[in-house]
């Protein structure tokens, strides 16, 4: 089945709730100390890793939508100080990231999105906004995960969205997630 453009960025954004799904679920086996514990990446923990992606797509998201919130967004460094509030938390971003890009038309991707950068605002095309956040949750993402890697708790598969699903696995978790594979295709 070929998809529009449209329905693209909808697939982008129901498998980045599908990937932090996954993800956080995995670290929820952790004990709070190896969730904080120093590790290699760009940020030196999971926690702060895991927020830095939770802050900032609720940063962009809220300029999504028409919102001002800008770098309120950071504010507070430590929004979510345990992984089930920040899974709590995420999940609510990516529903709404989910909603957002349910609604959107080929039209409306070109139109623009003004990003309050406090200092002054970024003016940008939703489409490009919305591709710029998707790679940055990736980016991030495959941090995190390999800071998994380092614990005892096997970092979950983040990229077979695309494949066939033999185990039912994805059909498990789209179940705990509210969807079927017909509410992400729209087959």
């Amino acid at each position: 089945m070929s998809a529009n453009i449209v329905q693209t960025y909808r697939a982008f954004a129901y498998n980045n709730a599908w990937s932090n799904h996954r993800l956080l679920t995995a670290c929820q086996n952790l004990s709070q100390a190896e969730f904080e514990a120093e590790r290699t990446g760009f940020f030196p923990s999971l926690k702060e890793t895991l927020i830095h992606i939770l802050v900032i797509d609720q940063f962009y998201v809220d300029a999504l939508e028409g919102g001002w919130l800008g770098p309120r967004a950071w504010e507070n460094p430590v929004p979510c100080p345990t992984v089930v509030d920040l899974s709590r938390e995420q999940s609510a971003v990516d529903r709404r990231l989910i909603k957002l890009c349910e609604s959107l038309t080929a039209d409306s991707l070109e139109e623009t999105v003004q990003v309050n950068r406090d200092t002054r605002v970024q003016t940008e095309r939703r489409d490009r906004l919305l591709m710029h956040l998707f790679q940055h949750q990736i980016h991030h993402r495959g941090q995190a995960h390999c800071m998994l890697a380092e614990t005892a708790i096997a970092p979950p598969q983040l990229d077979e969205f695309f494949a066939k699903d033999e185990a039912g696995l994805r059909a498990q978790e789209f179940s705990e997630l509210g969807w079927t594979e017909e509410t992400v295709w729209k087959a």
